[in-house]
């Protein structure tokens, strides 16, 4: 409705609601097979960057697992100690399983990888689907497209793969400043 005479308070209330866009925090769902390494990783990662730029109240997180396997657990001891060697602690988080209301939830919906990302594809259909990208996609130079799993491996693979999700999250975050008006 164009803002005339007889729209006046309709768009008045239409200023209202923008102004108020605080009350609707950007929704970001980081997604891998278990939900026990590389996602919670990343969301805690990005959680502690939201927060040491004061804006929790205005970006907020959550991961989720494509698989069933892990629902209800922490996360593995391996990506904790690599957390907690960078100073990041992710002890309060447990492994859940993505459902068809995280596509109307959240704002964007990152995989760890191509097999995640079809797997989400697929689940989020056609009228989702531009909410679903890959997480790396925001890395300025990560070399890759994705996040490897280092479930099967040692250290050096959660290191790596938390190396990886630092990058991908400043991106991240200078994406979302950018298109939520968070400058």
């Amino acid at each position: 409705m164009p803002c005339t005479r007889s729209g006046l308070a309709f768009c008045r209330e239409l200023r209202h609601l923008r102004s108020m866009d605080e009350f609707w925090p950007y929704r970001v769902l980081f997604v891998c097979l278990g939900n026990i390494c590389r996602s919670p990783m990343a969301e805690a990662t990005f959680r502690a960057l939201v927060a040491a730029e004061g804006l929790s109240q205005r970006i907020r997180t959550d991961s989720a697992a494509t698989g069933p396997w892990h629902v209800g657990k922490p996360p593995d001891g391996r990506a904790q100690s690599e957390m907690r060697r960078r100073g990041r602690d992710m002890s309060d988080l447990r492994a859940r399983q993505v459902r068809r209301q995280d596509f109307d939830r959240f704002d964007l919906i990152l995989a760890m990888d191509m097999d995640n990302l079809d797997d989400l594809w697929r689940m989020a259909g056609a009228e989702y689907r531009d909410k679903v990208r890959l997480f790396l996609d925001f890395a300025e130079q990560p070399g890759t497209k994705e996040v490897p799993d280092p479930y099967y491996g040692g250290a050096d693979g959660f290191a790596h793969a938390l190396d990886l999700i630092e990058q991908a999250s400043e991106g991240l975050l200078a994406h979302i400043r950018k298109e939520a008006g968070l400058a």
